[in-house]
């Protein structure tokens, strides 16, 4: 006997999530869990990129499924904000907490991205334009080579700390500046920081950026490309992308936590 399909089934996905949000129905939750557990996978991917090897894939996506299940008991549809794009949030934020929980940074390395993010933070206010890695180098008293070696250490925490730059109010409000990278035509809070005031700002750092950097970040965020095929596209090498990348995402959290604190 064919077991008979029930009626919310069929109905358009707005119209079930008003359904869900007034009824809680147990079978639509599950339903969402089933239909957005792959995003979790995807966010996990995206998030272990970069990340040392003790850092288990497996344990990244059960920590964003709690952010799934979070963001479906939240998620409002009359806020007009795709469920896809609040769940990134919700799935993105549960993982970096656990991260932040485990403290799977080594104290080392945090002190070398720290060194970095100060070195080009002064480097940058004082010439006027973007540092060169040989000014960034020379000013941490160390060779290029070291400075990309160390580009390739501190990867991770890089992921991290733009996570961890808010603008915008508190808990619902707040957005973080990773978030409206991937997202900024849809996230964002519509209180505090306004979402074209966040886009302006988020462009305008991202035009002060090197060119490559640019370009990597464009690839790899709005292309959706791998750091290996992005590699492939600029034809350099996947470590070398890596590097761009962290120094990219260190420029704009220097630059961002500075409009942050309004300097």
């Amino acid at each position: 006997m064919t077991k008979t399909e029930p009626r919310w089934r069929k109905l358009p996905e707005n119209d079930l999530w008003q359904r869900y949000r007034t009824q809680r129905e147990p079978a639509i939750r599950e339903y969402f869990v089933h239909q957005y557990a792959p995003l979790v996978k995807y966010v996990a991917g995206r998030v272990a990129i970069g990340m040392p090897a003790a850092v288990d894939f497996d344990d990244l996506v059960q920590c964003g499924m709690f952010g799934l299940f979070d963001a479906i008991s939240k998620f409002d549809p009359t806020k007009h904000v795709k469920f896809k794009t609040y769940a990134v949030t919700r799935i993105r934020g549960a993982i970096f907490d656990e991260l932040r929980a485990i403290d799977w940074i080594p104290r080392s390395v945090r002190q070398k991205a720290r060194e970095v993010e100060d070195t080009v933070r002064d480097l940058e206010a004082s010439l006027g334009r973007t540092a060169t890695d040989a000014e960034i180098a020379g000013g941490m008293g160390i060779t290029v080579q070291e400075f990309q070696r160390i580009l390739v250490r501190i990867a991770g925490t890089a992921v991290v700390s733009l996570n961890e730059v808010w603008l915008g109010g508190e808990d619902e409000d707040r957005v973080s500046i990773e978030d409206n990278i991937e997202s900024p035509s849809e996230s964002g809070p519509a209180t505090i920081v306004e979402k074209e005031e966040i886009k302006r700002v988020i462009v305008e750092a991202i035009k002060e950026l090197p060119e490559n950097e640019q370009q990597v970040l464009v690839l790899y965020y709005y292309e959706e490309l791998t750091l290996k095929e992005i590699g492939q596209v600029l034809e350099v090498t996947e470590s070398r992308v890596s590097q761009l990348h962290t120094k990219a995402r260190l420029r704009l959290r220097t630059k961002l936590t500075n409009v942050k604190r309004g300097i």
